[in-house]
């Protein structure tokens, strides 16, 4: 276990999740943390000043041996990806981030790194055992006989191979998460690679201040999901770093919802309804997936806990406050402390 005074980098430290993760290990008192993105510093989520912050290429694989250099952990979080719309039309790009973690785990070897979590995504799953619209709850060996996510998800199924291999021929340790559709304050909400709950919330924004009282839903509406929000996430990816887990786990909620439920639960905390509209050619992924909990909940006797209901509405007032500050100029995300751009 990191003392607190190891080094810790977070890679994909500018998106949701990875800023997420770098304000919960200050939160937990890690005091050395460098943090690595490819956006330039001032167009991360969130930054943090007593953090090292570098913006780095992780492609390239000198890039990946600088950013690793004395890091005892590695959080690597680093990838092309986003909603349904991004990775349906990104394929090659998404694929293209196997360069990312394959110079990761090859620099962390060569730096002398302790523990490797790797963030891999329900996704890996096989689309046949997803054909239903009754929410299957998909456990962690229905990733096998292989059909991922074409591009995205294959890439992730790959990725996981690499870290295994890493641990049985180089003993590296590392730590694999298969993430459910996480969302919550400070996710990409707008510019196409947003996640369907920021998306829906955008949308239920958008139609109440502009008194249009419609929504376009991709799909027909009752393709069923599961959303975990992202203290659970920061929660569990800590969890498992520090766990004796081997495998690949799935870490999400198991409360599974139409899309057409999620909008109900948005347009609730809205205070409004809206004629919806269903665009039936629009990327709308598999039918149904939900997370089986049951392994984690073997291992770690916890699972994600927060409701859709209360994670949703802070998400939604996050955004709103985004929506608005936007419309009157003050362009930007609010960031950390004070910190804005």
């Amino acid at each position: 276990m990191n003392d607190n005074q190891n080094l810790v980098l977070v890679t994909g430290a500018g998106g949701f999740i990875g800023g997420s993760l770098v304000r919960e290990l200050r939160a937990r008192g890690c005091k050395r943390i460098r943090a690595v993105d490819v956006k330039p510093i001032d167009e991360w989520c969130q930054r943090f000043e007593d953090v090292e912050n570098l913006s780095l290429d992780l492609n390239l694989k000198e890039n990946c041996e600088k950013a690793t250099q004395g890091a005892w952990d590695i959080y690597n979080l680093a990838a092309n990806m986003g909603g349904m719309g991004f990775i349906e039309h990104n394929k090659a790009l998404c694929m293209l981030s196997v360069l990312i973690n394959t110079h990761m785990l090859q620099a962390a070897l060569k730096n002398g790194t302790k523990r490797f979590f790797y963030a891999s995504s329900a996704c890996v799953y096989n689309g046949d055992k997803q054909k239903t619209f009754e929410a299957p709850s998909l456990k962690e060996e229905d990733a096998y006989p292989a059909l991922a996510e074409d591009g995205y998800g294959w890439e992730k199924l790959f990725s996981e191979r690499m870290c295994r291999h890493f641990m049985e021929d180089f003993s590296l340790t590392t730590r694999v998460a298969r993430f459910h559709n996480v969302y919550g304050p400070w996710g990409t909400w707008f510019g196409g690679r947003e996640k369907a709950p920021a998306a829906i919330c955008r949308k239920v924004i958008e139609a109440k201040v502009s008194g249009k009282h419609e929504i376009e839903i991709w799909g027909s509406g009752v393709q069923t999901r599961s959303f975990m929000f992202i203290d659970d996430c920061t929660d569990g990816i800590q969890r498992i770093m520090n766990s004796e887990i081997l495998e690949p786990i799935n870490l999400g909620s198991s409360e599974a919802v139409t899309i057409n439920q999620l909008v109900d639960i948005a347009e609730d905390i809205a205070g409004i309804k809206l004629k919806r509209n269903y665009d039936l050619n629009a990327p709308k992924g598999v039918n149904g997936r939900n997370s089986d909990n049951t392994l984690i909940q073997k291992y770690l006797h916890w699972e994600p806990n927060t409701s859709l209901r209360v994670g949703l509405e802070k998400t939604y007032r996050w955004i709103y406050d985004q929506y608005m500050a936007r419309e009157k100029g003050e362009a930007g995300v609010v960031r950390e402390s004070g910190i804005a751009r």
